[in-house]
């Protein structure tokens, strides 16, 4: 078969983790002998590219310039080149399958052209967030309180954009969901996300749930550390809903004394470009701490210096304040043999088992996250339990024979 795999993104420019899922996709079905070609196509906005045109990357790899023109029905910017370059592109390509791993700053209207240009194509899309249930960049927490939103109500949606009618929204839905019936199939990373989309309206049978694949790290390293675990790592973005500035109140909730026995590392990318409240809130909090020496703040990294950074800790903190899908950190920490300590809510809390082989905290709340994280550091032998307990995620073979057999 041939196929072809769609990103919102490539690696080589974004490291989110839609893009690197896709990315890695692409790479393991090189090597299936039932893939006789493989395609990558990911959106980009370099304006070495003329808009909407596409252009080659590497071999296999071309990137396409796109861009979203109304976030509310999530329509392209140059949709002419959807219909005239996108279509040649096709035609050109002849795929048997397509993977489709975002719309997000491509436009929703790339599912009916596939299925117009290629009517015989196996066409399945990966759901990374809730971005068509949600107008909110598909968070699902309301919009001026930043509360958790637990359900899909177009009336809500008003009440958060009154600039928006309920019929806008309802508009919306529809005009959505008429697009996604271009697809055969549709894949969640998680459960809850699944169930999220079951209730917007696809049916619960063309939804199935595949983790994105992981390599395989070595853990040799564990041998030689010391007795005590009282290392914590954050890794990823830091923005308002991954939960830093909880994680620093939290820090500061804790006893002086007790906080001198641990330490805490951010590994993290992008404060520089947050809100300025972020920026000033970040450096008022964790100025006194790094000076203590229970914080060190390390910075951004590269994917391939990851293994490294996460096996000099022993805890991973994911803080997000709100439900995420499935965080590719999560996986990672497992991959390298850490116990995760999350938000006890959404697709956290469905990757992380509490007291097996990681441990939750009440999402928001920073006092717990603090009784949690002095428990982790304090208790003798409850990190070895936990690590023993973590199974090793699918790796990116197996996500790709969990993705080809969709296609039987």
């Amino acid at each position: 078969m041939k196929v072809l795999v769609i990103a919102h993104g490539h690696p080589d420019f974004s490291v989110g983790g839609a893009e690197l899922a896709a990315y890695n996709l692409y790479s393991a079905l090189k090597d299936r002998t039932d893939v006789r070609e493989i395609t990558f196509l990911a959106r980009t906005d370099h304006t070495s590219l003329a808009p909407g045109a596409i252009g080659l990357n590497r071999t296999n790899e071309y990137l396409w310039r796109q861009d979203i023109g109304d976030w509310f029905r999530l329509q392209s910017s140059y949709p002419n080149a959807i219909y005239t370059t996108f279509r040649e592109f096709l035609r050109t390509k002849q795929p048997d399958v397509v993977f489709v791993h975002h719309f997000a700053n491509i436009g929703v209207e790339i599912l009916r052209e596939l299925r117009r240009t290629l009517p015989n194509a196996f066409i399945a899309l990966t759901l990374h967030e809730y971005m068509a249930i949600c107008q909110r960049n598909g968070q699902m927490v309301k919009n001026q309180t930043k509360r958790l939103c637990y359900r899909e109500s177009i009336e809500d949606c008003n009440l958060c954009f009154p600039n928006y009618s309920v019929q806008d929204f309802w508009l919306r839905k529809h005009f959505l969901q008429k697009h996604f019936e271009a697809a055969d199939m549709f894949i969640s990373p998680s459960e809850f996300l699944r169930q999220r989309y079951v209730d917007w309206g696809i049916p619960g049978e063309l939804i199935t749930v595949i983790e994105n694949g992981q390599p395989t790290f070595s853990r040799s390293s564990d041998s030689h550390r010391r007795d005590r675990r009282n290392r914590f790592g954050f890794f990823g973005q830091v923005t308002e809903y991954k939960g830093v500035d909880l994680l620093l109140n939290a820090l500061h909730s804790i006893s002086p004394q007790v906080r001198k026995s641990l330490l805490v590392e951010i590994h993290g990318a992008n404060l520089e470009v947050q809100g300025e409240w972020l920026r000033e809130f970040v450096e008022k909090r964790r100025t006194p701490l790094i000076a203590e020496g229970s914080l060190r703040w390390v910075g951004p990294y590269e994917p391939q210096e990851l293994q490294r950074r996460m096996s000099k800790v022993d805890w991973v903190v994911v803080p997000s304040i709100w439900w995420e899908n499935s965080p590719m950190v999560i996986q990672e920490a497992f991959c390298c043999g850490r116990p995760v300590i999350c938000s006890g809510i959404g697709g956290m809390a469905e990757k992380v088992r509490d007291g097996v082989d990681g441990l939750h905290f009440e999402a928001r709340n920073p006092t717990d996250l603090a009784d949690v994280l002095t428990r982790a550091a304090t208790t003798d032998g409850l990190w070895d339990e936990l690590a023993s307990n973590i199974q090793q995620p699918i790796s990116y073979g197996q996500c790709a024979e969990a993705y080809m057999r969709l296609v039987a």
